[in-house]
């Protein structure tokens, strides 16, 4: 279960699943920061992560309470994102596409109040030293989640319609299961260093 080379294969075979889940969350950071219609629901979800950030800065530990929430939040949504694919795949692609239309959108909200060369920096500065690692993490959970789904899906219809490939797709699940195992672990670890990242070097590098 755990050897590199089996999980090495695994994430050659999930190459079409990865590649869709990067399409999704491109085109998530595309409408976010192009189409106006989204800005309530996401004013919304901007609002949530500054009254998480507003109960971080009063905390006596900031970096410790900083890196404890950072990094629960994004690993139990990442491996839950994995899991919940079981549901036909909704999960992970709403959680994908939300996440990017998120970036998308703050983007655009800085660079129309200040402008675009702050908001490349801030980019820069506030989400490229952990975002390099947590986001192909997430798009990661997330192809896991869409194959899951999709597995799913097949589950259903081979039930109903055809038996015959019923056997194949019970084992491609009970495979796919098994190789999910050491994917989640290592969501969590490479998490686990983004969390980090984003507690100490973050905060030092926005404040230079």
């Amino acid at each position: 279960m755990f050897k590199w080379q089996a999980i090495k294969q695994h994430f050659k075979e999930m190459r079409t699943y990865i590649g869709v889940s990067i399409v999704l969350f491109l085109a998530g950071t595309f409408v976010g920061a192009t189409d106006h219609s989204f800005a309530s629901f996401l004013d919304g979800q901007l609002a949530g992560l500054e009254q998480l950030s507003d109960a971080i800065s009063q905390s006596k530990n900031v970096a410790l309470v900083s890196f404890l929430i950072i990094f629960l939040n994004n690993a139990v949504k990442a491996v839950i994102t994995i899991y919940l694919g079981a549901f036909f795949a909704w999960f992970p692609i709403s959680f994908l596409t939300i996440n990017g239309m998120v970036l998308g959108y703050m983007f655009q909200k800085i660079a129309e109040e200040k402008s675009m060369s702050v908001a490349f920096e801030v980019y820069a500065k506030g989400i490229l030293p952990h975002g390099w690692i947590e986001i192909p993490v997430i798009i990661v959970a997330a192809a896991y989640g869409v194959r899951f789904g999709v597995l799913m899906m097949q589950l259903v219809i081979h039930s109903i319609f055809s038996r015959s490939k019923l056997k194949q797709t019970l084992n491609n699940l009970r495979y796919f299961l098994i190789r999910s195992v050491p994917v989640a672990i290592l969501v969590v670890v490479f998490l686990l260093i983004a969390a980090i990242i984003e507690s100490t070097l973050t905060p030092l590098i926005l404040s230079i």
